[in-house]
């Protein structure tokens, strides 16, 4: 079969960080269905591991996100058929996206949303794990009225996760958003997501948060470097108030800030669940079902921002280094080999 992968742990414009290959298709056993891949994505993740030394220069298939459809099941298999349309973003222990047939879990997959081709769907599942575990679990907004009213500030909100971040909040959790963009696309992007305001993360937040009647917030997530934004989060943050990052933390940063406030503070890292396949492993499988009929129903859109065709080394490689621009508005997304 056909994929896209490296022996070497490469910059983005180096001849060998992309390579068109091929090797064996892989068979489905105990609870792993085989996918063929019709369509994938590429998040920040793909080129951080991109950059990172692997044990004896053996060939590495990136790719977090994919849509596709069921062509075998392991004998354990019990939740889906051969045939299925699946979307997923894998486990980041094992071969990624950008091959032809993939090996995944079924727990970790679900069935995709029947209103959406498989380009649109292959944007979904990292960023929207992502962001349904930062705002539900991490930060514990409550599903309803519960939490309703109550305001969350998103730093980076019209990136992958910030996007569909954004439309889960409102939605779900009836929160008031104010997300950062530094564009006038890029805030206008947030604001047909559901954000109720627009502040610009190169300008004084505080004082932009002031200026619109919020002197503190009652949440933060923090979608992209933490350092730069980490005295501006400790100062907003309201008293018993709640942070999540997806990103590291930097080395000389100060949770001590935090204690005066009794402020929680977490990681959100949608890999745990694959990667030490814990008891409940198989929620993820329930959350991606829950977004899929909240897009079939209309009230969740796809975060597509472009579609590449086809996925070859060389398109992947142009995708990387728009990422690596760090000016993407939602998801890049390859279709068909």
């Amino acid at each position: 079969m056909k994929a896209v992968g490296s022996y070497k742990a490469l910059q983005v414009n180096e001849d060998e960080a992309f390579l068109d290959v091929e090797i064996d298709k892989p068979e489905a056993t105990g609870r792993n269905i085989l996918v063929e891949v019709k369509a994938i994505s590429v998040n920040p993740v793909d080129t951080k591991i991109r950059k990172r030394p692997h044990p004896d220069e053996t060939l590495r298939i990136l790719g977090w996100d994919a849509a596709g459809v069921v062509s075998a099941i392991g004998d354990d298999v019990s939740m889906f058929n051969v045939g299925d349309e699946v979307y997923y973003a894998g486990c980041i222990t094992k071969p990624g996206s950008n091959s032809e047939y993939q090996l995944v879990d079924e727990r970790i997959a679900a069935k995709k949303p029947t209103s959406l081709g498989f380009a649109d769907a292959a944007a979904l599942p990292l960023t929207t794990i992502t962001a349904w575990e930062a705002l539900f679990e991490r930060l514990g907004v409550s599903k309803g009225s519960k939490d309703g009213g109550k305001s969350i500030l998103m730093i980076g909100g019209a990136g992958g996760v910030g996007s569909i971040a954004i439309q889960l909040a409102k939605k779900l959790g009836n929160l008031e958003i104010i997300a950062t963009a530094s564009r006038e696309e890029s805030a206008d992007w947030c604001k047909a997501r559901g954000a109720d305001h627009t502040i610009n993360h190169y300008e004084d937040i505080a004082e932009q948060l002031d200026a619109i009647g919020h002197t503190n917030v009652d949440y933060v997530l923090c979608l992209t470097n933490i350092a730069g934004y980490w005295k501006t989060i400790t100062d907003v943050i309201k008293p018993q108030g709640k942070i999540c990052t997806i990103v590291d933390f930097f080395e000389d940063g100060n949770l001590d800030l935090l204690k005066p406030k009794s402020a929680t503070f977490a990681f959100e890292f949608m890999f745990t669940r694959s990667m030490h396949e814990t008891d409940d492993m198989d929620e993820i499988n329930a959350l991606l079902s829950e977004t899929a009929a909240m897009i079939d129903s209309g009230e969740l859109v796809t975060t597509t921002g472009e579609v590449v065709s086809p996925i070859n080394a060389d398109n992947v490689r142009k995708v990387h280094a728009t990422i690596e621009e760090g000016r993407a508005i939602g998801k890049y997304v390859l279709e068909g080999w």
